[in-house]
């Protein structure tokens, strides 16, 4: 009998070999498993937030405006039986330095364009704001006919009135 306690005290050796080596499996897959999703999460977030600009990207910077300012003219304007006149300050918004250099040199021939297209019309054509856009269409268009036999055609972009008095 003496040898059947010593027997049933130690534990049965076949016990502890498969749990030990059971463990010995699932802890270096579970941690292989754990650096695979942290390696996937990470170049995953990366990839993502290389994809999205962090900055939007800045519009593109529109060139400064060039502006000729003309002297104001003041021209008669039709009318039944009184005086009436109209008296307007503008500027020409042109495309380049060269095409400014033009319009001033030939600004004799410019101002006698003008005082042809203005004088002479119905006070009651340039009241409203539309008939107002529409003299300027027309300046533009006239203005941007060659000054001169052979020469290009103006690069007038738009007119803008900086003074309009109908009296």
């Amino acid at each position: 009998m003496a040898t059947s306690p010593s027997v049933a005290l130690a534990p049965p050796a076949t016990a502890t070999a498969p749990r030990s080596s059971k463990l010995r499996i699932v802890i270096p897959i579970v941690a292989l498993a754990c650096a695979l999703a942290g390696g996937g999460g990470y170049f995953w977030m990366s990839q993502r937030s290389s994809a999205v600009p962090s900055a939007p990207a800045a519009p593109p910077v529109p060139d400064k405006p060039i502006f000729v300012t003309l002297e104001p003219l003041t021209v008669n304007v039709q009318s039944e039986g009184r005086a009436r006149f109209l008296h307007v300050g503008m500027a020409l918004k042109v495309r380049n330095e060269q095409a400014k250099a033009h319009v001033v040199e030939y600004m004799p021939e410019v101002r006698s364009r003008l005082l042809l297209l203005l004088s002479n019309r119905p006070p009651e054509s340039l009241v409203t704001t539309e008939d107002k856009a529409r003299l300027a269409e027309e300046i533009r268009v006239e203005l941007s006919r060659p000054l001169g036999a052979g020469l290009p055609p103006q690069e007038i972009g738009s007119v803008s009135f900086n003074t309009f008095v109908v009296q």
